[in-house]
């Protein structure tokens, strides 16, 4: 249910605004889509994982937060990680 170092080494490589970038919003909405489309899978073979349902809101509404906090920040970064992502239908 935990991604691994190198896929989350990927991420950070492919979301970062510059060289030494590691806890930007970009990145870490990135890392939570991860997270979420792993967990998301996990839910269709356990049905009754309840604990980890749980988790998996938690994640949703943080990432919700980081979207609403780059949306007021910095609007055009928000429209293309939405579009990178494939978030926001």
């Amino acid at each position: 249910m935990t991604i691994t170092a190198e896929k989350k080494t990927q991420l950070i490589g492919e979301y970062r605004r510059d060289d030494k970038d590691t806890g930007s919003p970009e990145i870490q909405i990135a890392l939570l889509t991860e997270r979420i489309t792993t967990l998301t899978d996990h839910f269709r073979d356990h049905k009754h994982d309840y604990a980890s349902r749980r988790g998996l809101l938690m994640m949703v509404s943080k990432r919700n937060r980081l979207l609403r906090y780059l949306s007021n920040i910095n609007r055009p970064a928000y429209l293309e990680l939405i579009g990178r992502l494939g978030l926001r239908k």
